[in-house]
């Protein structure tokens, strides 16, 4: 397992990420198997949110492990706040954050986040209420650090501009077949739908202001439309190119995949959702490997991209 440092923490941690947003799908024995699986093979680092089954889901994950203080000392706890279910809306208010943070920790048994995350952009976002509660999970010692999920570079420039703590994570959708962040960039002043910037160049934004991204639906084409990987419908070309890489290096197509995106020198890690304890192992197998860089425009092209 790579591990790396995130940049302005003390926090050394997995590039494989285990995301808990599928739990509820599970029983406590296979939930107990699955965390233990991502544990062996070397995650310290465990991905929630308050919405994930409604809580159920973080209450699956420390009922399965029997949260204990020596258990925690081994992991580095994440979650995210900031949408309203069943309401349907964003939150950012400071009576928001604060109740949803006392309600992740009571359901993760722990005094503390490593990390929180606010959970996509709210429009109606009062910066300073944000810092306010920020400062107060802060001083308490409920959050050690703070971040954001799919949020661009004016926004994250707004919210930092009145919060004291530096944001260290925005948590983005890419993937061999979602990659908007490097879209734009490669192909540059040309007059094709590739070339339309999408994100405000938060891929380079990050790299510039030292924030760690951690990329969702690395599996996934679309908007949770489905796992690319063995799609010959939608990506024959894709899946031959990845099969004869994986043959060479003696690994699953799940873990080039994977090795796809850490090739990148952003350090991003990968949020891995599945409930399988053998697909755990084998998107881990890729947090080592290193793709040369002929093998990662192969794959880039293959998904039908452009290397002008």
């Amino acid at each position: 397992m790579k591990y790396i440092q995130i940049s302005n923490t003390d926090l050394k941690v997995s590039n494989m990420i285990m995301g808990n947003m599928r739990l509820t799908q599970l029983s406590i024995p296979a939930a107990e198997k699955l965390i233990r699986t991502a544990l062996e093979e070397g995650i310290n680092f465990f991905d929630h949110a308050d919405i994930y089954g409604r809580g159920q889901c973080e209450e699956i994950f420390s009922e399965a492990i029997q949260m204990n203080p020596g258990i925690r000392d081994n992991m580095i706890l994440q979650s995210k706040c900031g949408i309203r279910v069943p309401e349907g809306y964003f939150d950012f208010s400071k009576e928001h954050i604060i109740r949803s943070v006392d309600g992740i920790l009571s359901r993760l048994k722990t005094d503390f986040l490593d990390i929180l995350l606010l959970h996509r952009p709210d429009p109606l976002m009062e910066p300073e209420e944000v810092a306010e509660a920020f400062e107060q999970l802060h001083t308490s010692g409920k959050v050690k650090y703070f971040g954001v999920s799919n949020h661009n570079p004016a926004q994250i420039e707004l919210l930092q501009k009145y919060i004291p703590y530096k944001l260290v994570i925005n948590q983005l959708q890419f993937s061999i077949a979602h990659t908007p962040m490097i879209d734009a960039g490669i192909s540059l002043n040309m007059k094709i739908d590739q070339a339309i910037n999408r994100d405000s160049s938060i891929l380079e934004y990050s790299r510039l202001n030292d924030m760690t991204i951690q990329a969702w639906s690395p599996f996934q084409h679309g908007f949770f439309e489905g796992v690319f990987l063995g799609d010959m419908e939608h990506y024959p070309e894709l899946n031959k190119t990845i099969d004869s890489i994986a043959e060479k290096y003696g690994v699953t197509n799940t873990a080039v995949a994977v090795a796809w995106i850490t090739r990148h020198p952003a350090n991003i890690q990968v949020i891995l959702g599945t409930t399988n304890p053998q697909r755990m192992k084998d998107a881990c197998s890729g947090s080592e490997l290193i793709l040369t860089r002929e093998e990662w425009y192969q794959i880039y092209k293959a998904a039908g991209n452009i290397v002008p």
